[in-house]
């Protein structure tokens, strides 16, 4: 764990008996942190940074050192507290004053089994908001121009999550794949015109790989469409290959959608799979989702087809295993969210749809009306397993 813990205490309280209680409090927590003591000087600069009020009458002190400590770190304010020495009543009117002012923060307190679990998770939140600051995310191409409403907020990306969002034009994926020669491919397909376009399909995944090198990008998003006209290919391929090596790789230049898939990628470490709802069930919660690509470790095996818009070029479907999953979607200004776990109850083939189809059965078949009603543009995010404590976590206020 990488948490540093910083002591509040009123000079009235006799040093040696509050350490005593000190120690037996974090002893009890069962997790690994260095404890900084009165020292602020580099708070902040861990995942989690924790306050442990230790007694009552530290108001004043929290007061005069809060400008400290919002000159060092924009997140929350986290008060700990044993609730010994009149601890919690301190910590209550501190969490009043910053609400007060509009800054966000909470009182951590509770038996040792909560404040673990609520410590780890404040700390995964922290290791991710970190790997996003300063990350670069790459618009190759416009957005598609049917996504009339997923429209992005630079600025308030870059505010929230401290992302740089950089666009590149199709154009230089072009010119790129000019000068990148066409390798021979030992991949298997069951008809013949997908064998014969496997090769292209692979220049354009070396095309993307030097675009990634180039802007130093840790992921991007492309409006793959022009593929089919431009190179009569398109990008499946390469973005199942890219995001099963890390690089977060979506479709048709949907901004949202890769930031969904970034910060899950930070948060929870797994590759998400971009589909759009295909057809909705609002008595059972049953809702299909479907896309021609999907992320290579996502799966447990994967076969080639065409495109299916198009009929040509090179699709993948793929069969995941079947489980807990969580759907998830932010706007482009990051004001919104859509989180809600479910169960992967099967994959299916049906020739009418985009290649990759998942089945899935929501916990709370009442949240279909979110689909219905109020969406975050059409794609979501289909992650394995279910996350929504994490998710609400790095969501709420971003």
């Amino acid at each position: 764990m990488n948490i540093a813990i910083y002591t509040l205490t009123s000079e009235l309280h006799d040093e040696q008996a509050v350490g005593a209680v000190t120690r037996e409090f974090l002893d009890s927590l069962d997790v690994t942190y260095e404890l900084k003591g009165n020292d602020y000087a580099d708070y902040g600069s861990r995942s989690l940074s924790l306050i442990y009020v230790r007694t009552g009458g530290t108001e004043g002190i929290f007061k005069r050192l809060l400008p400290e400590l919002q000159s060092k770190s924009e997140q929350p304010i986290f008060l700990l507290t044993s609730g010994k020495s009149n601890s919690l009543a301190a910590s209550m009117e501190i969490l009043s004053y910053l609400r007060q002012n509009n800054i966000k923060g909470e009182i951590i307190h509770g038996a040792p089994e909560y404040i673990f679990k609520r410590i780890r998770i404040l700390e995964k939140v922290g290791e991710a908001r970190k790997s996003l600051k300063r990350c670069r995310l790459g618009i190759i191409g416009e957005p598609s121009d049917w996504l009339i409403s997923s429209q992005v907020d630079k600025e308030a990306v870059m505010q929230h999550l401290g992302i740089s969002l950089i666009d590149i034009p199709m154009q230089e994926l072009l010119d790129v794949m000019t000068i990148t020669p066409i390798r021979e491919t030992n991949e298997q397909a069951s008809s013949e015109s997908v064998r014969n376009a496997l090769p292209v399909a692979q220049q354009i995944y070396d095309a993307l790989k030097k675009i990634v090198e180039k802007y130093q990008l840790q992921g991007f998003t492309i409006r793959c469409f022009d593929l089919l006209t431009a190179v009569h290919n398109t990008g499946c391929l390469a973005l199942a290959k890219l995001n099963a090596e890390g690089i977060v790789a979506g479709c048709e230049g949907d901004v949202p959608a890769m930031l969904s898939m970034k910060i899950a990628q930070a948060l929870l470490g797994v590759s998400g799979f971009q589909a759009n709802p295909a057809s909705i069930n609002p008595e059972t919660g049953e809702i299909l989702f479907a896309h021609c690509t999907i992320p290579f470790n996502m799966v447990e095996r994967y076969e080639y087809d065409t495109h299916f818009e198009s009929g040509i070029g090179v699709g993948i479907r793929g069969y995941m295993k079947e489980g807990p999953v969580t759907i998830f979607k932010v706007s482009g200004d990051l004001s919104r969210s859509f989180i809600e776990e479910g169960e992967l109850i099967r994959n299916q083939t049906k020739p009418d749809l985009c290649r990759t189809q998942q089945v899935i059965l929501l916990s709370h078949p009442t949240k279909t009306s979110y689909f219905l009603t109020n969406p975050i543009g059409n794609h979501h995010i289909i992650l394995p397993g279910h996350h929504q404590a994490l998710l609400d976590e790095i969501t709420v206020g971003t």
